[in-house]
């Protein structure tokens, strides 16, 4: 196993993480995920620190809270031998503590994932989403506190756009708070939106993407392919609008691309398009899910091997989309292009 620092931080992780969002399947997004309980859960935790994982990524969301719990449950006896990363922020109910990020509630939900994982400390914290209605500087003096209590490590966010997380940096660097290290996006060949604002700002700042929903929220498995059924068994038929939508005719472009190369290296669909992802500046790690053994298997197979550059050239191609205003100039007039290169 590779392993990358998180960002500018010091922390090491490793360049696959494993996500528990299949751990409990509660409620109609994450029971169409998976429903793995605690023995099964320990049985894929054992298989990834075999391969060298050893960051577990989950959120106070998933499944109701039952994602921490049965995480917690198959690393107990094991936790010097982990890294926890956990999300809070989005409602968990209907009362007006139940949402957000403001002081009171970030102190509580603290304590009750604390509770949750069985553990006094989380390694790495991110806000599951931007809360509007929090002041900024109450949200990071918040999490300063919970530092230097030693209940958190490391702070990161998911899901913000560019100028709240910069901003979000600002005010951390003015005040001398922690600033966040970690960036939890979605990025895949049928998601690349996060390369025209997110990405830069990553690389100038030293923010690390921990990227989920790497194979497209399920569309690159394999299993989908031009001029055939959904399969019966896919998760999209439960969980398609959850999720960002995808062109039918860019989807079967990438995935005969996908198929070709996969053909070509002797790998299957899904690990062409992580090691893909692996290859892109700013990604930190890239979190996979698995219901079962066999996918858990199957992607930690994208490691130990590179793909050439032809081939990222020709993904790359396969995938393209012209961004949007302001950041299409860039790349389609060559004034604008020399001042400001793409990244990738």
């Amino acid at each position: 196993m590779d392993y990358r620092n998180l960002g500018a931080s010091g922390l090491k992780v490793p360049a696959l993480s494993f996500g528990t969002g299949t751990f409990g399947g509660q409620g109609p997004l994450f029971s169409a995920w998976g429903r793995s309980d605690a023995d099964e859960a320990r049985r894929l935790v054992d298989i990834c620190l075999e391969a060298g994982v050893n960051l577990f990524d989950s959120a106070d969301v998933y499944s109701n809270g039952a994602s921490e719990e049965i995480l917690g449950a198959a690393i107990k006896g094991r936790r010097d031998k982990v890294l926890i990363s956990t999300k809070m922020s989005l409602p968990m109910g209907d009362g007006p503590f139940d949402a957000g990020s403001s002081r009171h509630r970030l102190l509580a939900s603290v304590e009750t994932a604390l509770r949750r994982l069985g553990t006094d400390y989380i390694d790495l914290l991110q806000l599951h989403a931007f809360d509007a209605f929090t002041p900024i500087a109450e949200v990071l003096s918040t999490l300063d506190t919970l530092v230097r209590a030693g209940k958190l490590r490391y702070v990161g966010v998911s899901n913000f756009a560019g100028w709240q997380l910069m901003k979000s940096l600002a005010v951390a660097d003015h005040h001398g708070w922690p600033r966040y290290v970690a960036h939890q996006v979605y990025y895949s060949l049928l998601g690349r939106d996060y390369e025209w604002e997110l990405m830069p700002l990553a690389r100038d700042q030293g923010v690390g993407a921990l990227v989920w929903s790497p194979l497209g929220w399920g569309r690159l498995t394999g299993k989908i392919r031009r001029g055939k059924p959904l399969p019966a068994n896919s998760r999209l038929h439960a969980t398609a609008q959850f999720g960002p939508p995808v062109d039918d005719e860019r989807l079967y472009a990438v995935v005969d691309m996908l198929e070709a190369i996969a053909a070509e290296t002797g790998r299957t669909v899904p690990q062409i398009a992580i090691a893909w992802l692996l290859s892109r500046p700013t990604v930190s790690s890239v979190i996979i899910g698995a219901r079962n053994e066999a996918q858990l298997r199957d992607n930690l197979g994208a490691v130990g091997w590179s793909l050439g550059a032809d081939q990222i050239t020709r993904l790359d191609e396969a995938s393209a989309v012209m961004p949007s205003y302001p950041y299409y100039p860039y790349r389609v007039q060559e004034g604008f292009a020399r001042l400001n290169p793409p990244l990738v």
